[in-house]
């Protein structure tokens, strides 16, 4: 079910929003993430998409935002990122929470990889899944479940306290 609610997503809005360059579709964001790269070619760069959720109430109803950020990072030399917001009405379960996050950072991984390989070279760059999950708090009992999910899926995944692509970036703009 959230696969498919998240592939439409995608191809729906396909809008990211850059602080420095305002709206962007998918292939806008590509090129900017291409230029960043070529802007200092002697630098090793980490590609980061993380997702991060907040529950909203609002008239009586739930509502869950959703904010998904691409990071390029130009290691020790800055970054520059890019989010999407979607709303999901449903419940507040932690756990779903948890699944649909990095659902979400694997679909669009699914949908940006290939895109990304065609303008980039792999050389230059590694990739990696940031989630919102920790060794403390109630998320530590998920840690090896989605952390499977994102390794099984051939990425890195990265948990707190070094996912800031979701734990910071993100939920920034939840």
């Amino acid at each position: 079910m959230v696969q498919i609610i998240t592939d439409t997503l995608i191809e729906k809005s396909g809008t990211f929003f850059s602080p420095t360059k305002g709206s962007l579709s998918v292939e806008q964001m590509i090129s900017d993430i291409s230029e960043f790269m070529d802007e200092d070619l002697t630098c090793f760069y980490t590609l980061i998409i993380g997702t991060d959720s907040q529950i909203k109430h609002s008239n009586g109803s739930t509502e869950v935002d959703f904010v998904t950020a691409v990071v390029v990072y130009r290691q020790k030399k800055g970054a520059r990122y890019f989010f999407r917001k979607e709303k999901q009405h449903k419940k507040p379960v932690l756990r779903d929470r948890i699944y649909t996050e990095t659902l979400m950072s694997l679909d669009l991984a699914k949908v940006l990889v290939p895109q990304i390989r065609e303008s980039i070279s792999q050389e230059k760059y590694d990739l990696e899944i940031h989630i919102d999950v920790g060794p403390n708090g109630p998320t530590r009992e998920m840690i090896r479940e989605v952390v499977g999910m994102v390794t099984g899926s051939g990425y890195v995944a990265k948990t707190k306290p070094e996912s800031w692509g979701a734990s910071s970036v993100a939920d920034k703009h939840t």
